[in-house]
C-alpha cells in the first residue's frame, strides 16, 4: 500500500508552463477521477508522474510514501511501484504479450522483494498467472500469443493496459483517459475490468474527459476538476455527476482568480 502526494507541482514543455501548481494527494486502495476539458493538462500530469523526458518539473515535488521521486528515471519510479496506462497504446511488432508481461513481472518483482510478490520458477506458472487475470479483465487466451497491441481493437488495447496493471501490481497506476475513442460496449468492458483489479492495495487514478466511465467503476472515492493547469475542485463521486449536467463552466467560473 502506498501514498502519493503532489505538491504544488510546476512543469513545462519546450519552456512553455503547463502544469502550475498541482496538489494531490491519494491514500492506499482508493480510485480517484481527475477530469477536465481539453488543454488543461491532464496528460501532462500523467506524464510527469512517470518521468516523460519532454516535460521539465521547474518546481514542486511528487512523493511516494513520503519519499521524494521527482529525479527518479521512468524505469526507476516503476520499480517503486508507479504504473501508466496510455492513452494511445502503442503496436509493437515483434514483441510477443506473454513475454513483454513476463520480463516486466520479473524486473519488478526482483526491485520489489519482500513485498508479497510471487515468485514464478517456470513459464507454465506464469502462464497460469496469465490466464487467470485474462479472466478478469475479458481477454482471450489466444492475446497470449500476439504481438504487443499489434492489431487489436481500441478496446482491447485499453484493455490490455488494464492486464498489465492487473498482473504487475503497481502501487498507484494511473490510467490516461482509458474511454477515448471507445463506444459504449467497450467503455463498460474496460470499465468491469478496472473495478476487478482494483483494491485495497492498489490505488487507481482515472483521468477523462467524460463521466461515463466512472459510473461502471465499482468504486469511485474521489473526483478531481483539473482546468488551468492545476486542481480546482475536488469532491465525491457526486462530482462527476454535477459536472455531467453542468459542464465545467461553473467550476472556472468560481475560480476566477487563477486565471
Amino acid at each position: 500500500m502506498a501514498v502519493l502526494e503532489i505538491k504544488d507541482l510546476h512543469v513545462t514543455r519546450e519552456g512553455k508552463e503547463i502544469l502550475k501548481g498541482v496538489n494531490l494527494k491519494t491514500g492506499p486502495g482508493e480510485v480517484h477521477a481527475i477530469m477536465g476539458p481539453n488543454g488543461s493538462g491532464k496528460s501532462t500530469l500523467a506524464y510527469t508522474l512517470l518521468a516523460h523526458p519532454k516535460y521539465e518539473i521547474t518546481s514542486g515535488d511528487i512523493l511516494l510514501d513520503g519519499e521524494s521521486i521527482k529525479d527518479l528515471s521512468a524505469d526507476e519510479r516503476a520499480k517503486k511501484g508507479l504504473f501508466l496506462g496510455f492513452q494511445y497504446p502503442t503496436e509493437v511488432s515483434g514483441v510477443g504479450f506473454s513475454h513483454f508481461l513476463r520480463t516486466s513481472y520479473n524486473s519488478l518483482s526482483k526491485a520489489l522483494q519482500g513485498e508479497n510478490r510471487e515468485v514464478f520458477i517456470t513459464v507454465r506458472e506464469f502462464q497460469k498467472y496469465l490466464k487467470d487475470n485474462l479472466k478478469q479483465v475479458g481477454l482471450k487466451d489466444e492475446f497470449l500469443s500476439r504481438y504487443l497491441n499489434e492489431g487489436f481493437s481500441g478496446g482491447e488495447k485499453k484493455r490490455s493496459e488494464v492486464l498489465q496493471m492487473a498482473v504487475l501490481k503497481p502501487k498507484i497506476s494511473i490510467l490516461d483517459e482509458p474511454d477515448s475513442g471507445l463506444d459504449i460496449d467497450a467503455v463498460q468492458a474496460v470499465a468491469k475490468a478496472i473495478s476487478e483489479v482494483s483494491g485495497k492495495d492498489s490505488t487507481i487514478i482515472v483521468i477523462t474527459h467524460y463521466a461515463r466511465i466512472l459510473k461502471f467503476l465499482k468504486k469511485l472515492d474521489y473526483v478531481h476538476v483539473f482546468a488551468r493547469g492545476k486542481v480546482l475542485k475536488s469532491g465525491s463521486a457526486s462530482l462527476a455527476d454535477e459536472l455531467e449536467t453542468r459542464g465545467y463552466d461553473w467550476v472556472l467560473e468560481e475560480n476566477k482568480e487563477t486565471a
